[in-house]
């Protein structure tokens, strides 16, 4: 069996998702409710025939499996971590040239 990489779906980062409501005079308005807060995994898996838009050989059971591998605050930790380690070598570099 072939690897299936799984990293294109954001799985912990939670952000909002807005709400269109249009007023009487028809002017469009976007509403941002903590209710509709999910992270793109949870809003995908939320829309009508949602396993349409995956890939033939990918499932939502082999991607719950890969969302559970990571807590969201262990996956805040380890972003974090990366974008520190990352910002270390860029300084680094800079320091080099300097």
């Amino acid at each position: 069996m072939r690897s299936i990489q799984f990293d294109s779906v954001n799985y912990h980062r939670s952000c909002f998702f807005p709400e269109t409501v249009t007023d009487a005079k028809g002017k469009e308005r976007k509403r941002y409710r903590y209710e509709e807060m999910k992270t793109p995994y949870e809003k995908l898996k939320s829309l009508p025939k949602a396993d349409e838009y995956l890939k033939p050989e990918i499932t939502f059971k082999q991607l719950d499996v890969q969302a559970a591998k990571m807590s969201d605050n262990d996956a805040a930790s380890a972003l974090n971590n990366a974008r520190k380690k990352l910002f270390q070598a860029i300084s680094a570099a800079m320091r080099k040239r300097a």
